[in-house]
């Protein structure tokens, strides 16, 4: 309810309630006329395929990598546009994807760790997933998408499911395995998203499908070794451990401190290639899924690694680091109707796919979002784009890639700069030359100045009306249903589907439902219904009836967007 300084519920006057009782009068006349016409165009629009794979670095036979055998994701590079240089905001699981998954950076959302809450911390934000549901999608999730399943309840039409898995402690960090690939994580990701694909194949769908390999172990089928067999590695010298724990509870690790040998390095080398192909394959199976239901040519792909990995760069060996290969992702995307086999060095970041899908499914675009559509270089290749990325590790550094250089301060006063004009594998810090000083003071302003800053001409706060504060947040209204910056029609829409429905099944039902059928089963045992949309209990008195809409229909044509439009 809206509230005043002197009362925490509003008062209705016979004019309020006469007003009101017009604007539902419409609303559900709107509701009953336009919801076909709502449904038809929702069936023309793409639908979206949505990959991404843990701890995947560019290291890819389409990114100029021929030793690489991974077919199928080159395969899906020559139906699209390629990015050379894309960037994640946050070389760490949970931060990275929270930012991708909200179109937010994590100097915003707060995430700098694996252990944060998703919607303990931001209960009120409304995720990519989310928004596509919001407009008539069925979204789901298989695999690894998100950092704690439970987290992202609003999001999918159907909890996500992943498969069973056992910590391999004190096993080896790297094992060929004489198994089937369905045996693994990975395989039987694949086949559940194949099965999920047959079964929504009729909707507009938005599926999220996340792999877990390479990321350590790297214990994959024998025949994804045996690609590797006769193949060298130039092994990186001076490799040290990490801090990261990661690779301290396999039994050859060796200990915090000790260096690999060039054995071991090179073994570990083959095994993240191995596990990088064993990928490759499972991505290929869910591609070829696509292509035999005729969907195709009516779906985007998207497909990116959730941030980079070092292997043996600056002497590290994993992510946790404002290094370039800690950072530096690789990201596909293709879309129906628009160029093919295409490649950009443009500079983009993984915080744009929000805004980018939204754009290509004429979605409207959330005020809040921190990136910016892609399509525009997806259409041309070689305009003018970002001038910089930017990263972040903890809360207190930060990382600005510009075309040339990447400039870092961390939060202990150190700086780093490294020169990738003419070497992109360059690891000299060259931040205290004396000819690089007026270099060093004009990045650090740039990364001082914000993302903002680095946008194209024409996307700036200065030269747009577009709100791109962090202010935004916590701005959506109690009354904007499925939180597009206004509320109209389509939030009338909801609450009249969601007449009767009570909320708080997902409390109800067992964590794992990976069917309709077995949706229905659990509401029938629990009682109640699944609100897809929380907000649509207006009021929240623990069911959808006509009151919500009253109260929505008040405020008819409020927008939470005080900057205008986008």
């Amino acid at each position: 309810m809206p509230t005043n300084s002197n009362s925490s519920q509003r008062l209705f006057t016979r004019r309020d309630f006469i007003s009101t009782g017009l604007k539902a009068g419409v609303s559900t006349a709107f509701t009953t006329g336009l919801l076909p016409n709502l449904n038809a165009h929702a069936a023309r629009r793409y639908n979206v395929l949505f990959i991404t794979v843990d701890d995947l670095r560019p290291l890819l036979g389409c990114y100029g990598l021929s030793e690489m055998h991974t077919p199928n994701i080159d395969s899906l590079a020559r139906r699209g546009t390629l990015f050379h240089r894309a960037y994640c905001q946050f070389p760490v699981c949970n931060p990275s994807r929270v930012s991708m998954l909200t179109g937010l950076r994590p100097e915003t959302t707060g995430f700098v760790e694996n252990r944060q809450i998703f919607r303990e911390a931001l209960p009120d934000i409304v995720t990519l997933p989310q928004h596509f549901k919001a407009h008539g999608y069925h979204t789901r999730a298989v695999g690894k998408v998100t950092h704690g399943p439970s987290a992202y309840r609003y999001s999918w039409s159907i909890p996500d499911w992943a498969p069973r898995y056992r910590q391999p402690n004190g096993k080896p960090l790297w094992q060929a395995l004489d198994v089937g690939d369905d045996e693994l994580r990975d395989g039987q990701v694949a086949k559940h998203a194949i099965e999920v694909l047959a079964e929504i194949r009729d909707v507009p769908f938005f599926l999220a499908v996340g792999f877990y390999k390479p990321h350590l172990p790297y214990h994959v089928p024998r025949k994804y070794f045996d690609l590797y067999a006769t193949q060298t590695f130039a092994a990186r010298p001076d490799i040290r451990l990490p801090t990261s724990h990661e690779m301290h509870i396999y039994s050859d690790a060796p200990a915090v401190g000790e260096r690999f040998s060039e054995e071991q390095t090179l073994a570990l080398m083959r095994g993240y290639a191995a596990a990088t192909s064993y990928v490759d394959a499972q991505v290929g199976r869910v591609l070829r899924q696509l292509d035999a239901l005729g969907l195709t040519d009516s779906t985007i792909i998207v497909f990116c690694g959730d941030h980079g990995y070092h292997l043996g760069e600056h002497g590290w060996w994993g992510k946790h680091t404002l290094f370039e290969s800690a950072l530096h992702s690789p990201l596909i995307v293709s879309i129906p109707d628009y160029a093919q086999d295409t490649k950009t060095d443009a500079i983009v970041e993984l915080v744009d796919i929000f805004p980018t899908l939204c754009d290509a499914c004429k979605l409207p675009l959330r005020p809040e979002l921190e990136g910016i559509s892609l399509v525009p270089v997806i259409e041309n290749p070689t305009r003018p784009w970002k001038t910089a990325a930017f990263s972040q590790y903890g809360q207190h550094s930060f990382s600005i890639r510009t075309e040339h250089y990447r400039y870092t301060e961390w939060g202990d006063g150190r700086a780093e700069l490294y020169n990738y004009e003419t070497d992109s594998d360059r690891t000299d810090n060259l931040v205290h030359l004396p000819e690089n000083a007026a270099l060093v003071a004009d990045l650090g302003a740039r990364l001082r100045a914000g993302w903002q800053d680095a946008l194209p001409v024409g996307y700036r706060d200065s030269e747009t009306t577009s709100p791109r504060n962090t202010h935004l947040l916590q701005q959506t209204l109690p009354w904007d249903v499925n939180n597009d910056g206004v509320v109209d029609i389509r939030d009338m829409v909801i609450i009249s589907n969601n007449f009767g429905v009570k909320t708080g099944l997902w409390e109800a039902y067992p964590r794992r439902v990976s069917t309709l059928q077995e949706l229905l089963i659990a509401q029938e045992f629990a009682g109640v219904e699944t609100l897809e949309h929380p907000k649509a209990d207006v009021n929240q008195d623990g069911i959808v009836d006509v009151t919500d809409l009253l109260i929505a229909a008040a405020h008819f044509g409020e927008t939470s967007n005080t900057r205008g439009p986008r």
